[in-house]
């Protein structure tokens, strides 16, 4: 093993954040383990190599304005729940998400549907796992808020609902 590709090999490393690795080729023995200051890597029956990560990036100087990226227009705004008393269901998961039981299939709920505790509402599919998510508070479904196949985020909000009183 040269010296190009143990470069190549620490930059690997680097990109994909794996924290230790181990590589045994014939007599050569190479280990890496990042963490810390620095990495280092030891090879036995080559010279040892060490690599430090890059300084931080320097501050900001005052005066200087921040840049922000604009929100996305095709976002929706978020409901007022609290002001009117709107219960949000939120996704436990990341995945993707989805109205009906099957492409096809009529949706789980629309809205000025009711539900009662418990009722499917929607699934989330991870990493091939169908999970099916269920209202936890009686009431209307006033909005959908999410589309059918669209990836989702943890605690991303999915229905809101005007609870029973």
């Amino acid at each position: 093993m040269n010296q190009k590709e143990l470069k190549e090999l620490i930059e690997f490393l680097i990109e994909k954040d794996i924290a230790e690795f181990e590589l045994e080729r014939g007599d050569v023995k190479v280990r890496i383990k990042r963490g810390g200051e620095h990495t280092v890597v030891h090879s036995h029956g080559e010279p040892r190599f060490y690599a430090v990560p890059p300084a931080p990036a320097p501050a900001m100087e005052l005066g200087a304005a921040a840049v922000v990226p604009a929100a996305a227009p095709s976002a929706p705004a978020a409901p007022p729940a609290a002001d009117e008393g709107l219960h949000t269901v939120k996704s436990p998961i990341v995945g993707t998400f989805y109205e009906a039981p099957s492409p096809g299939a009529p949706p789980f709920v629309k809205p000025g549907d009711n539900v009662e505790v418990g009722q499917v509402l929607c699934i989330v599919e991870a990493m091939k796992l169908l999970n099916e998510i269920e209202c936890d508070v009686a009431g209307e479904v006033v909005k959908k808020l999410a589309s059918n196949g669209q990836p989702i985020e943890y605690g991303q909000e999915l229905f809101v609902i005007r609870p029973k009183k």
